[in-house]
């Protein structure tokens, strides 16, 4: 793959820190007679924090010994904390077992580095690869805060469409139908090189994309010389067993480019992130964040870690299908309540995992005065449809409602506000 023709000028432009490269040079351990004058990083010893404990809601306790602590407080190499990066490519062998792991290709050869959240991941990509008027692949409806993140770069948004199912083949295939695949070889051509898809749990829809259509997007991509930008937060959140297979698992070429995240099984506030894919992609999101963010939250990654090692893998394995079962009842329960107030006012398909119910709202052509304005006013909140496409501008049906915080009780009695209010504006049209 010519993975040059995916990067922007401003991406192949970027050249390593030498501060950065120096540092990540006395991390991997310097010969005990070599005498080092040449980084600039405080002295810890100066630090205030020594250790730390922290206490899981079994009532055990975990200790973050001095040694480390000394490690997590201190600047650390761009890719993150040694220890925990090792955890996690065990954790990607043993969930994904990508084809390119361990091949001899050093620019297919599959890397991982640590991001401050998915995001942040997410938006470098975005950032390293898309030029202004350039034609982009997004699933439709699509999660905000990548819109966010793109609309400022300026492109042309192709949307793409999806349903239960995830994302749609054939109307992938139905966008990319204005070029030829040989034109993904013409550097002037306007061909997509981007596809952006959340394959399980998909925010808004919770749709989970089928092993079936996975093949078939992969495919495509293969024919069109796509980058896959699997962004899939929601993966611990699938509620069938065995977990559907990722991209990651079946991508023999090198072209998909996976974030995950600690943030909805362990800690969202910790902000720290996964992105796996090929070296030469990670290798220009790594370039970035040594002159931005230099790496993520040190002392996050030490307590992450050390949650992570007292669970090992299979502890860990444990712990997310407890997350994944919680919210399945929580589906259950919305999904209950929204038969019960909303049949005959609005549809919705049964979410597959994740957090959300994403509602079509009946004989409603523009959801978004309705949930802004007299919503609030009865004391029930939504997210309305238009957020999650790329023009706002256009009146959407739709509304997001997220299960994950709110009780039984409250989702009876949001559901029951919003067919009061529903059955209110039918009466006046």
């Amino acid at each position: 793959m010519n993975y040059n023709r995916f990067f922007n000028p401003t991406s192949l432009a970027r050249q390593p820190s030498p501060i950065r490269v120096l540092t990540s040079l006395v991390a991997s351990g310097l010969p005990p007679s070599f005498v080092s004058m040449a980084g600039g990083m405080p002295n810890a010893d100066l630090f205030p924090i020594q250790e730390a404990s922290l206490t899981l809601r079994d009532g055990s306790k975990l200790k973050i010994d001095s040694a480390r602590m000394k490690k997590a407080l201190q600047y650390s190499p761009t890719p993150g904390m040694p220890e925990l990066l090792q955890w996690v490519r065990k954790l990607q062998k043993e969930l994904h077992n990508p084809p390119t792991m361990g091949i001899d290709d050093p620019q297919r050869q599959l890397d991982v580095i640590i991001t401050s959240g998915s995001q942040d991941g997410i938006c470098k990509t975005f950032e390293a690869c898309v030029e202004e008027g350039q034609n982009v692949l997004l699933e439709y409806p699509t999660y905000p805060g990548v819109l966010s993140a793109v609309r400022p770069m300026r492109p042309k948004i192709c949307g793409v469409k999806s349903d239960r199912d995830g994302l749609i083949p054939s109307h992938l295939l139905e966008v990319l139908s204005q070029w030829k695949p040989s034109d993904a070889k013409d550097e002037n051509s306007t061909i997509p090189k981007l596809l952006y898809l959340i394959p399980n749990g998909g925010n808004p829809s919770g749709a989970g994309l089928t092993l079936s259509r996975k093949k078939e997007i992969y495919d495509i991509a293969r024919t069109y010389d796509l980058l896959i930008l699997e962004d899939d937060p929601y993966y611990f959140l699938q509620f069938s067993q065995p977990y559907v297979p990722s991209f990651l698992s079946m991508d023999e070429d090198g072209r998909v480019v996976r974030f995950d995240s600690f943030s909805k099984v362990l800690s969202g506030g910790a902000r720290v992130g996964v992105m796996t894919g090929p070296k030469a992609v990670v290798e220009r999101v790594s370039l970035h964040m040594q002159v931005s963010v230099m790496h993520s939250s040190g002392l996050a990654q030490a307590c992450l870690l050390a949650v992570l090692e007292s669970m090992g893998l299979e502890g860990f394995r444990r712990h997310a299908l407890a997350v994944a079962d919680f919210y399945q009842k929580q589906r259950d329960a919305c999904i209950a309540a929204a038969e019960k107030h909303l049949t005959g006012l609005a549809e919705w398909s049964v979410p597959s995992g994740g957090m959300f119910l994403w509602i079509r709202l009946l004989n409603i052509p523009d959801s978004y005065s309705l949930i802004m304005e007299k919503a609030m006013a009865a004391e029930v909140l939504f997210v309305p449809g238009q957020v999650f496409q790329a023009d706002e501008s256009v009146p959407s049906p739709y509304i997001r409602a997220s299960y994950s915080l709110v009780s039984p009780e409250n989702m009876e009695k949001g559901f029951e506000r919003l067919a009061k209010l529903l059955k209110e504006e039918t009466r006046e049209q």
